[in-house]
C-alpha cells in the first residue's frame, strides 16, 4: 500500500511539473490596433480638415473641422482596453496597444461610444478635461462622437453642422427624461494572431451620411444632441462605419 502511495505521490508530481513547464512556455504577442479614416476609400488626415473636399450622399458639399470619437470595451484574445479617446484632429489616440495575447484565432470587438453601465457620469477624469461630457439635463454620461464642420446651403453658404452622437435622450418631459442606449458592438471577427502586429480599423467617414439613412444636413445639422430620433438615425447609420483593414507585422 505504501508503495502505491508513493508512486501515485511522484505521478502527481511529475504532472503538476509538466503543466507548469506548459504555463511557462505559452507564447505571446503584442498587438497594436490603428485606427484609420476614409472617405469611401480616400484617406483622410488632419491636414484634409477644413476644406470643401468631401461630398455625402444627399450631395452636400462638406469640409471637416473636428472629428473625436470613443471606442470602449476594446477585446481581441481576451485581452482588454476600457475605453480611449480618438482625436483626429489632434491626431492622438489613433492606437491601441495590447500585451499578452496567446497565439491563435481570436476574435476583436469594440463598442462605439459607452455602454450605459459604463456611461457613468463624471468618472472618467481625461473626458471630463477634454470636454467630453454630456449635460445632466439629457442624461448625463459621455458623447460618443464629436464631428463638426461645414457644409454648402441651398444657397451655397457656409453654415454649420454638428453630428454630435451620444444616448438617445428623449426629454419632452424634463421631470421624466426617456434615454436609450445607442452605442453599438464592432464585431471584426476571428484573426490569425501568429507573430507581434499591427491590425487596421477603417471609419469609412462617408457612412455616417449614407447607410441606410441618407441624411440631409439642410435638416439636420444642428441641435441634434436633444434630437432622439436624429440619435437614432446615427445609430443605424454608425453599423456600416468600420471594418477590418490591413493586417502587417512589427
Amino acid at each position: 500500500m505504501k508503495k502505491i502511495k508513493y508512486t501515485l505521490l511522484i505521478f502527481c508530481l511529475a504532472f503538476l511539473g509538466c503543466s507548469e513547464d506548459n504555463d511557462v512556455n505559452i507564447e505571446t504577442v503584442n498587438i497594436t490596433l490603428k485606427f484609420t479614416q476614409n472617405w469611401d476609400g480616400t484617406a483622410i488626415s488632419a491636414s484634409d480638415f477644413n476644406q470643401f473636399n468631401f461630398t455625402n450622399e444627399n450631395g452636400d458639399l462638406i469640409s471637416i473641422e473636428r472629428l473625436r470619437y470613443v471606442v470602449s470595451n476594446v477585446v481581441i484574445g481576451g485581452v482588454e482596453k476600457e475605453y480611449q479617446l480618438i482625436n483626429i484632429g489632434e491626431n492622438i489616440g489613433s492606437e491601441i496597444s495590447l500585451e499578452g495575447i496567446t497565439k491563435g484565432s481570436k476574435s476583436l470587438s469594440f463598442t462605439f461610444g459607452f455602454r450605459d453601465e459604463d456611461n457613468l457620469d463624471g468618472v472618467y477624469a481625461d473626458l471630463n478635461s477634454t470636454s467630453f461630457n454630456v449635460p445632466e439635463m439629457l442624461g448625463g454620461g459621455y458623447h460618443y462622437m464629436q464631428f463638426d464642420g461645414k457644409y454648402k446651403d441651398v444657397n451655397n453658404a457656409d453654415a454649420n453642422f454638428n453630428y454630435h452622437a451620444i444616448r438617445a435622450a428623449d426629454i419632452t418631459d424634463p421631470d421624466n427624461v426617456i434615454l436609450q442606449d445607442t452605442s453599438f458592438e464592432v464585431d471584426l471577427g476571428d484573426i490569425e494572431i501568429t507573430e507581434n502586429a499591427t491590425i487596421e480599423i477603417k471609419m469609412n467617414i462617408a457612412e455616417w451620411f449614407k447607410n441606410p439613412n441618407t441624411w440631409n444636413l439642410n435638416e439636420l445639422n444642428t441641435v441634434l444632441m436633444p434630437n432622439f430620433d436624429a440619435q437614432i438615425l446615427m445609430n443605424a447609420n454608425g453599423q456600416s462605419v468600420f471594418s477590418l483593414g490591413e493586417i502587417t507585422s512589427n
